[in-house]
């Protein structure tokens, strides 16, 4: 349905998207994600209409929309956007909100405001104003007034970001429903891979202006490419190991990994990455799914209602190598108390060190 190509544009001479490019398809929806700076607002602003490219083109049903020097202006896109600020209307109620962006001012199109307010849950607020709803009424009010018009495409700017947790899940699982039965595409921003997992169909890790990985979101999480992208999918511990063929020497034994000898020389240094949850405690020694399961001490632990977080010191000979794990239910751990640790190998994933040798 809509495809940007080699995007790239600055601001004030420094590089904010370099060579972006991926397609949607209609009824997909695709998160964009990566740390703040990387990118993400310039591709929806370009997107929207707002930012004409410095190189690259947008093309949409197979017509260019956006390229250097010229963009369709944003009216005529047939997109729909929701702003992190909502940017709802002060002085109109929440119907007329809604009604503002629809051509037909008329019976047939007040009905179906109404309708997408029911759908939505709030069409109990029509005749109230913005200052008069909670975070998460304005947060479905500006999802109403996008969707009224039925876009091809909705934007939406980081939009639960506002929102406390509990709500934010009731909400982005209604408007997932939503955009699901109106068969409507969407392109979202935002910081928090759980929430790109949860919504996405796909999603395009930005990192410095460029694209870092993008596909489906078990394909980001369990395959990683980088260092970077297994970051951004949970929490993780960085362990030093030293390449030996297809194995790799660490502190938890060796680690074998398919394709390493043509990744690194034998010898090299290469970056261990564990998910706090790939990492097994037991109260004696045994044999993990890697090799023997290494010695260490509680530092602290840390109750989190489904799991505990606990802080663990590895001694290494000459020093301590800190690690964290995450394991499920409650826990009883005392400070000092020695544990054994073992890895999970569909939790660890390796990439050459930035050391190199």
């Amino acid at each position: 349905m809509i495809e940007f190509k080699s995007l790239s544009h600055k601001y004030n001479g420094k590089n904010s998207l370099l060579d972006v490019g991926f397609s949607m398809q209609q009824g997909e929806v695709v998160s964009l994600l990566g740390p703040s700076g990387c990118g993400k607002t310039t591709l929806l602003r370009l997107a929207a209409g707002l930012e004409v490219p410095e190189a690259g083109e947008i093309v949409m049903d197979g017509q260019i929309i956006s390229r250097p020097g010229w963009a369709r202006d944003p009216e005529l896109r047939h997109m729909g956007m929701v702003f992190q600020s909502y940017a709802l209307f002060p002085h109109l109620k929440v119907l007329d909100n809604v009604l503002f962006g629809m051509n037909d001012k008329g019976a047939k199109a007040t009905r179906n405001a109404l309708d997408m307010l029911a759908e939505l849950n709030i069409e109990h607020l029509g005749d109230m104003y913005p200052h008069e709803l909670s975070g998460g009424q304005q947060q479905r009010v500006a999802l109403a007034r996008a969707l009224a018009p039925k876009p091809r495409l909705l934007l939406l700017d980081e939009p639960f970001s506002g929102l406390d947790s509990r709500l934010r899940e009731r909400v982005r699982d209604q408007m997932l429903h939503t955009l699901r039965e109106h068969q409507v595409s969407a392109l979202m921003v935002t910081h928090d891979s759980e929430e790109a997992m949860f919504l996405s169909d796909k999603i395009i890790v930005l990192n410095n202006g460029s694209v870092e990985q993008q596909g489906r979101p078990i394909d980001l999480y369990a395959r990683p490419k980088t260092s970077f992208v297994a970051g951004f999918f949970g929490e993780v511990n960085h362990i030093p190991g030293i390449v030996s063929g297809d194995q790799i020497d660490t502190i938890f034994g060796s680690v074998g990994h398919a394709g390493l000898s043509q990744m690194m020389k034998d010898g090299h240094q290469a970056e261990v990455v564990v998910r706090y949850e790939g990492i097994s405690c037991h109260a004696e020694p045994t044999s993990g799914q890697s090799g023997t399961a290494c010695k260490a001490y509680v530092m602290e632990a840390r109750q989190l209602g489904h799991a505990t977080l606990v802080h663990l010191s590895v001694p290494t000979g000459t020093a301590s190598l800190h690690v964290h794990a995450r394991i499920p239910g409650l826990n009883h751990l005392d400070e000092g108390q020695e544990l054994y640790l073992s890895i999970d190998t569909s939790q660890l994933f390796v990439f050459p060190s930035e050391n190199g040798h």
